[in-house]
């Protein structure tokens, strides 16, 4: 194999792994951030973790992360709960790191 060739599976295998890590860092930001909306709609028991995979599945509509904002967007509507959509795309996007953090760390 020559030199060219070992570079080009490198790359292929970094690509691999950063979009698994993505996956999964998404994932586990819809999961903390189905939480923290189940928290804020009054949710309790057992329908926050019903709740928060519900935002984890909402992610599978389209890609990106607008389909999860509709869903909580819309959930909070619903449920008269007072944040901006500033508030909720701030939120999205601190959970991020946190979900990136605590997946580095395992």
């Amino acid at each position: 194999m020559s030199g060219l060739d070992k570079r080009g599976d490198a790359y292929e295998n970094k690509f691999a792994h950063d979009a698994e890590l993505k996956f999964k860092a998404e994932a586990r930001r819809n999961k903390l951030l189905g939480h923290w909306a189940a928290e804020l709609l009054g949710k309790s028991g057992d329908a926050v973790e019903e709740y928060a995979k519900e935002v984890v599945r909402a992610d599978f509509d389209e890609p990106g992360d607008e389909d999860v904002f509709r869903k909580i967007r819309a959930d909070f509507d619903a449920g008269n709960v007072s944040q901006s959509d500033d508030d909720l795309r701030n939120k999205m996007n601190e959970l991020m790191v946190t979900a990136v953090e605590q997946i580095e760390s395992e």
